[in-house]
C-alpha cells in the first residue's frame, strides 16, 4: 500500500502541473478565438479544431499511418547505425578523431536543402522519409553513446584488465552498461525529432502522410484542419516519447531509485 501511495503521489506531482498549464493555455486560446481578437479564420478555437478533426478522423488516420511507419522505420535504422558507429569510434581513437568532426559538420546542413535532394534521388515513396528521419535522429544518439562510454568507471576497467579481461570484455561489462543512461536520454531527444523529420520529408514530396494532408488543407485555407493534423502529430510524438520512457524504465530499473522514485513505482 505504501508503494502504491508513493507511486500515485509521484504521478500526481509530475502530471498535475503540466495538465493545469495545458488547460489554461487551451482556455486562453478559446477566449482569444471566440472574442474576435484574432479572426477565427486565422486562429480557429480548440473546440472547432477538435470538431473538424473528429469529422476528418478517417482522412487523418489514413495519413497518420504512413508518417508513423516512416518514423518508426527511420528511427529503428538510426538506432542500429548510431550504435554501430559509436561502438567503432569508441574502439578506435584515430577514427573518432577523424570522423567525429565530420559528423558535427553534417548537423550544420539545413534539412530544408537536404529534403528535396533526397526526394529527387529516391523518389516519392517511403525511402526518402526513412532516410531523413534517420538523418535527424542519428547524431544525438551517437553523441549520447560516446559520452556514455566515456563516463565508465576507470577503476572498474582497470580491475578487469588486471584480471586478464580483453578489451571486448571490458567494453561489454563496464563501458556499455555505463552508456545506457546517456543512450536513453539521447533516444528521448531523438524521438521528438523523428516525427518532425518524417513530416518535413512529406512536405518535400510524398503521396501520403500528415505533411501531405497539411499542405492540402493549407491550400484550401482550412486552418482548423492544419491544426488538427498538428494535434495528431503531437499525439504521435508524445506516444512515441512515452514508449521510449517505458522501455527505459524496464531496461534500467535502477535509474528510478537514483532519481528518488519509490522502488515499487511503475
Amino acid at each position: 500500500m505504501t508503494f502504491a501511495r508513493d507511486a500515485v503521489s509521484v504521478t500526481v506531482r509530475r502530471v498535475l502541473p503540466p495538465a493545469v498549464a495545458l488547460v489554461a493555455l487551451l482556455g486562453l486560446w478559446q477566449w482569444v478565438s471566440v472574442s474576435g481578437i484574432v479572426p477565427s479564420e486565422l486562429l480557429p478555437s480548440p473546440t472547432r479544431v477538435a470538431s473538424s478533426g473528429a469529422t476528418e478522423r478517417g482522412a487523418l488516420l489514413h495519413h497518420a499511418l504512413p508518417t508513423l511507419l516512416a518514423t518508426l522505420t527511420g528511427f529503428s535504422l538510426s538506432v542500429v547505425v548510431a550504435a554501430l558507429t559509436a561502438t567503432v569510434l569508441d574502439f578506435s581513437r584515430v577514427l573518432r578523431s577523424a570522423l567525429l568532426p565530420l559528423l558535427i559538420v553534417s548537423q550544420t546542413l539545413p534539412l530544408i536543402a537536404i529534403a528535396p535532394l533526397v526526394v529527387l534521388w529516391f523518389g516519392f515513396g517511403l525511402v526518402p522519409k526513412i532516410l531523413l528521419v534517420a538523418f535527424v535522429t542519428y547524431f544525438p544518439m551517437v553523441v549520447g553513446l560516446l559520452r556514455g562510454f566515456a563516463s565508465a568507471d576507470p577503476d572498474a576497467e582497470q580491475l578487469l584488465r588486471s584480471m586478464g579481461a580483453s578489451r571486448v570484455s571490458v567494453f561489454r561489462l563496464v563501458r556499455l552498461p555505463s552508456a545506457m543512461p546517456s543512450f536513453f536520454s539521447a533516444l528521448r531527444i531523438s524521438i521528438t525529432y523523428a516525427v518532425v523529420g518524417a513530416i518535413f520529408a512529406e512536405y518535400a514530396g510524398a503521396v501520403a502522410g500528415l505533411g501531405v494532408y497539411m499542405q492540402s488543407a493549407k491550400n484550401v485555407f482550412r486552418t482548423d484542419l492544419v491544426l488538427a493534423a498538428v494535434g495528431v502529430s503531437t499525439a504521435l510524438t508524445l506516444a512515441l516519447f512515452g514508449l521510449v520512457v517505458l522501455v527505459e524504465r524496464v531496461a534500467l530499473p535502477w535509474m528510478r531509485i537514483d532519481r528518488g522514485e519509490p522502488a515499487g513505482a511503475r
